[in-house]
């Protein structure tokens, strides 16, 4: 405890004995005028009572019954900036919500705007009717629908923050010195050290309809290896998240856009790009052009299923034909999803997203399916009939999907939206999807996990039975060649080339990008050649029947 007690006896010296109300003293002479006041006081009653509550500290006992004024909070900010360049993590922390809590509670008629070395504030009283207000601020000075000298940042405010004429809007912009700051935690390198706090008194502002967005100057010497990504910093789980924040930035722009739908303290991190401009732009092609094929190639097999009245009575193609559908539904949600992210609908994208979320778990789940059912064939040969088995593996394969997208949708809405297709760098390719990581990570990757791991055992058992199950009167060449056909079938139908995702990390990320989209794009079209395959196999055998029985009439 001994950072609390110091960092809160700093606060006490400049605050309750520095800054009262209608002095004429400076911060500075006030803060060395008390120093030895305080000392030689009553310190150890002040500790008990206010030890942990630097909001409370900060607005009650520097003016007892009063709001903060204006000088006080201007004072406030200078020890505040003093204590950033120079405190410990917990400290500076601290210190960031006691400064906002103090410029929410400072008694203003009007706007004012302030400013200390490396630290602006504007503290905005709006009239009615508030149409919005852009905010401009430098290292040194902030203004109001007019651009400022050296202006580093732009903050664009929409009406919906009008929240009545007692209420005041914050703006708040800390700049430190220290390039090793390490106080804020960060998976990257914050963007010159500076932190846009946007906040309403009395209200916790989330979920706007019409975005807040903060425009930041990026310089010309930024590291061509990273990307900049708009996050804010969750003072709760003390970290930097993204959720609710969109990066609008292209390679080479000199600024950069945070469009969020909530306020709180916004910043830019600059984060490994794993992946270069040239192959994102490659890769979206093949996905494209993969996922196209592919779509193509599943509406003919599903075209062929329904013209065959001998294949539509195969247990098993009904189930392909199910995955087919699964498939199809995927590629149509997926293929737009790009484009609609681009528009300013937010219900169709929310639209899309939960559709693509389905589709793909309904996709995942008739993999699994196709599996239980080579378990059942190679397996569990003999007493393999199921009452009403194509009702059943229905209801697994297209209700699970729907239960699990409800109950996300009912735990929370906002986990569909727009998202970067890879997390790690946000200037890739926009889609509507899952926005929430952790609902990404538990309804996505640890559901295709454990299909994945539950398909690789069924192939293994189908490689084995594959195998050792050989006809003697086949050469091998044709033994070869129909045990290969087998394998890569069962491979497309199970999803097992899906798994390619888990070996695009580190070295192995663009190659394992490429063979990913090349290889799942392409399902579909692998599904169309089975089927294909199925057919010229069941016309052939049924051809060699009637011959066989021909010959023995004869």
């Amino acid at each position: 405890m001994k950072w609390w007690f110091l960092w809160w006896l700093l606060l006490s010296l400049v605050f309750h004995n520095k800054c009262p109300s209608g002095s004429q003293m400076s911060c500075e002479d006030k803060k060395s005028d008390s120093s030895d006041s305080y000392e030689e006081g009553d310190s150890g009653s002040h500790e008990d009572e206010n030890q942990g509550s630097c909001p409370k500290h900060c607005k009650s006992e520097m003016i007892p019954n009063k709001r903060p004024t204006v000088s006080d909070a201007k004072c406030c900010m200078e020890v505040v900036n003093s204590i950033l360049n120079s405190g410990n993590g917990q400290d500076s922390i601290e210190t960031i919500e006691c400064l906002e809590q103090i410029l929410e509670e400072t008694q203003v008629n009007e706007t004012v705007c302030m400013s200390v070395p490396h630290l602006v504030a504007v503290l905005l009283k709006p009239k009615y009717p508030f149409e919005g207000v852009d905010i401009y601020a430098s290292d040194t000075e902030a203004a109001l629908n007019q651009s400022v000298t050296n202006s580093k940042v732009n903050v664009r405010l929409p009406r919906e923050l009008y929240a009545g004429t007692d209420n005041t809007i914050v703006f708040c912009m800390i700049t430190w010195l220290q390039t090793n700051w390490t106080i804020l935690r960060a998976p990257g390198v914050l963007y010159e050290n500076r932190l846009v706090g946007l906040s309403v008194r009395s209200k916790n502002i989330s979920g706007l309809q019409e975005p807040v967005t903060i425009t930041m100057a990026l310089s010309t010497d930024k590291n061509e290896t990273k990307s900049p990504k708009c996050v804010f910093y969750d003072f709760s789980r003390k970290e930097y998240c993204s959720e609710g924040c969109l990066t609008l930035w292209d390679s080479g722009q000199s600024h950069i856009t945070c469009s969020c739908d909530h306020l709180t303290y916004f910043g830019v991190l600059l984060v490994p790009a794993d992946i270069s401009p040239e192959d994102q732009e490659i890769l979206k092609y093949i996905s494209l052009i993969g996922c196209s094929l592919s779509l193509f190639a599943l509406v003919i097999t599903i075209f062929l299923f329904i013209i065959n009245r001998k294949v539509r009575a195969d247990v098993a193609m009904k189930i392909h034909i199910n995955l087919a559908v699964a498939l199809i539904l995927l590629n149509i949600h997926f293929m737009p999803s790009k484009a609609v992210a681009d528009l300013s609908s937010t219900w169709l994208c929310f639209y899309v997203a939960v559709s693509l979320h389905y589709s793909l778990l309904a996709s995942f789940s008739w993999m699994a399916l196709e599996g239980f059912h080579i378990y059942l064939l190679l397996v569990r040969v003999f007493n393999i009939y199921v009452k009403r088995y194509l009702l059943k593996l229905a209801v697994v394969g297209w209700g699970v999907p729907a239960v699990i997208v409800s109950l996300v949708m009912i735990i929370d809405r906002d986990a569909y939206g727009h998202v970067s297709v890879d997390s790690s760098n946000p200037n890739s390719t926009m889609i509507c999807y899952i926005t929430n990581d952790t609902v990404k990570l538990v309804t996505t990757v640890g559901v295709f996990a454990l299909v994945f791991i539950f398909n690789v055992i069924l192939f293994g058992v189908t490689v084995r039975r594959v195998l050792s199950s050989h006809p003697s009167n086949e050469s091998d060449s044709a033994r070869v060649k129909r045990d290969i056909c087998t394998l890569m079938g069962v491979v497309t139908l199970l999803g097992i080339t899906w798994g390619l995702i888990f070996f695009s990390f580190g070295h192995l990320t663009t190659p394992g990008l490429y063979m990913f989209c090349i290889l799942s794009s392409l399902q579909g079209f692998f599904i169309f050649l089975w089927f294909v395959m199925s057919l010229k196999k069941n016309r052939n055998s049924a051809t060699k029947t009637s011959k066989e029985t021909h010959t023995s009439n004869t």
